[in-house]
């Protein structure tokens, strides 16, 4: 009797698992036809129609980035919230809108952007200022500016701001966070093997605090950049240095006159010229286009409507400029679309390489480096396709350090923003010992080997002299390579490249003075610079991605579907800070443990 009815029971169970499988598997195939369903009425769906007189509503949101994350054709799945934007595509939409009689002004909303680096903000503000150029306005308006924000729609012809907004620009800040002494007190070794004084990408592993090397360095840096950052500024806002200055290092003092109100603070600096409702803002908008002139939406098209209806009208030239992207950490192996794996990177570069409609290749950069290995396979790749004549422009975006400058060595010359972080020409290896705190749990190793490196990486145990030495001169090795391909990119003695190499960060106007760098421009003038050593006048630009399975995209959508677009809160931004840190040595992976890495970023 017992045993039929455990034999039940077993049975009840297994018919139950089957309902609910059966369930998961039906409501999983639903979902995937309506997003199946949905992709293909998003793809054979026509491209809106550009409004006469109408305005170019730019609305950025999340962080800006060279290349999405995600196949932008399964974004529908992630509702309305966006959480990057990718700049190319903004660029394109802004300069084609500047000849567009179709499009009367542009309206620039900065309420949702989150970040994006002083050189890519530039390169935005760059394209906006062109526009304006053309006689068209531009009317920008904020809840309330963040930093960033600012610097982007301070350069348009009117600057709103909401009356119980603000306008704060605290300046530019490198606080990093160090590992040393927790590390010490758990009883982990990082043995660390490095060539240059400035490359501190390892220091927050080792130390407690900041060296004075790089405290010096990061010091010009800072200096550097925001010194742009204010001229940009008073240029746009047609300032006084000074009034500038004093509403940045006294804001108590405007916020005092002001008698406690930060939106008539920023009116009363020059940095805003109205304060307005939404309301009073759309209708400002509207009396421009000869709308009603009332509170109702204005006649406009999205960016990124705006770019799809005009990629679909223009004629394809059959001579292609294929512009790849180095997003990110370098790693050794592949990665998707929006990280860069040395090998799905090389991949792209020789699919390029040998496609014949491809007659050059600029090179994005906007990386800190990584892996040595990875950045070495990829620009060795960027150098057959050279000696293969087709020209390799390098265009620097945000950050170009590092590995991120080793993979630009492989380029014919090299194009970088006045606030470009780039340099950190150094090495580093390093490898982390856990023998002390096995020790303290009562963990002990024990074993045989047929010799004395058999053992040699092995982080349980501790580390030899002898295989520490060893990796030292690994590691300078590395460096004096490094060195020789700079050298030789650059028709610099290697010597000459040692001296403002070392580990060294420099602004991309820095390092175009000393001769890292040929050109002060954006990825325009880049790939304008490709067709002419390629001889082209009528050319596609094209974006190749690494390409990952669509179902594989779709289920990353999917997953991510649910996520609240809430403000993050400062708790939140700590633990995310910490976290990013922690993420970023994880990915280290290269395979000899040597990198090219700045740990830098941009501000």
């Amino acid at each position: 009797m017992i045993r039929k009815l455990l034999g039940f029971i077993a049975f009840l169970f297994r018919l139950l698992w089957r309902i609910i499988d059966g369930a998961r598997r039906v409501a999983f195939n639903l979902v995937l036809l309506v997003a199946v369903a949905a992709l293909i009425v998003a793809l054979v769906r026509p491209a809106p129609p550009v409004p006469e007189g109408a305005a170019l509503l730019v609305h950025p949101s999340g962080r800006l980035v060279e290349q999405g994350t995600i196949d932008p054709s399964f974004a529908f799945l992630a509702g309305d919230r966006e959480e990057e934007t990718v700049l190319p595509e903004l660029l394109d939409a802004v300069r084609a809108a500047r000849t567009d009689p179709r499009i009367k002004l542009l309206v620039l909303e900065t309420d949702d952007l989150e970040d994006g680096g002083l050189a890519k903000l530039g390169e935005l503000r760059a394209a906006i200022a062109e526009f304006k150029a053309a006689g068209k306005p531009v009317l920008a308006r904020g809840e309330r500016y963040s930093q960033g924000q600012y610097y982007l729609a301070s350069v348009a012809d009117e600057v709103h701001l909401a009356p119980d907004g603000y306008a704060l620009l605290p300046g530019f800040a490198h606080y990093p966070t160090y590992f040393g002494g927790a590390l010490a007190t758990l009883g982990i070794k990082i043995h660390v093997f490095r060539a240059g004084e400035y490359k501190s990408a390892v220091e927050p592993l080792t130390r407690s605090d900041m060296s004075e090397e790089d405290r010096g360095a990061t010091r010009a840096l800072l200096d550097g950049l925001w010194g742009h950052f204010r001229a940009d500024i008073v240029a746009a806002r047609k300032l006084d240095q000074a009034k500038l200055d004093n509403y940045i290092n006294a804001y108590q003092d405007a916020l005092e006159a002001a008698q406690g109100d930060s939106a008539r603070a920023a009116q009363d600096a020059g940095l805003v010229d109205h304060l307005s409702n939404r309301g009073q803002w759309r209708a400002a908008i509207g009396e421009r286009l000869g709308d009603a002139g009332d509170d109702k939406d204005f006649r406009h098209i999205g960016s990124r409507e705006y770019l799809a209806a005009i990629r679909r009208a223009r004629p394809e030239a059959p001579a292609r400029i294929a512009v790849l992207v180095a997003q990110g950490a370098i790693v050794d192996g592949a990665q998707p679309p929006g990280d860069t794996g040395g090998d799905s990177l090389a991949r792209l570069i020789r699919e390029a390489r040998n496609d014949d409609r491809v007659k050059a290749v600029v090179m994005r950069l906007d990386s800190p480096g990584g892996s040595a290995w990875a950045s070495e396979v990829v620009r060795a790749e960027l150098e057959l396709t050279r000696q293969a004549g087709k020209p390799v422009v390098a265009s620097m975006s945000s950050v170009a350090a590092s590995g991120g400058y080793w993979i630009a060595a492989g380029a014919d010359e090299i194009f970088a923003e006045p606030t470009t972080i780039t340099g950190s020409i150094g090495v580093f290896g390093m490898f982390p010992e856990f023998a002390e705190p096995m020790k303290r749990l009562g963990l002990t190793v024990d074993g045989v080997a047929t010799g004395p490196f058999a053992t040699a990486l092995d982080p349980r145990l501790p580390l030899s002299p002898h295989i520490g030495a060893a990796l030292q001169r690994s590691t300078e090795h590395t460096y004096r390579r490094f060195l020789d391909l700079v050298a030789q990119a650059r028709k610099m003695k290697p010597e000459e490249v040692d001296r403002i190499a070392r580990g060294r960060v420099w602004s991309g106007a820095e390092a175009a003075r000393i001769g890292l760098v040929d050109h002060l421009g954006g990825i325009g003038a880049a790939i304008e610079a490709a067709a002419g050593r390629a001889g082209l006048k009528d050319y596609t630009v094209v974006w190749p991605t690494p390409q990952i399975p669509p179902m594989r995209q779709l289920l990353q959508q999917f997953l991510a579907a649910g996520d609240e677009a809430a403000a993050p809160s400062p708790a939140s931004r700590v633990i995310d800070r910490f976290s990013a840190d922690l993420k970023t040595l994880t990915s280290w992976n290269d395979p000899r443990h040597i990198y090219t890495h700045c740990l830098c970023e941009a501000p």
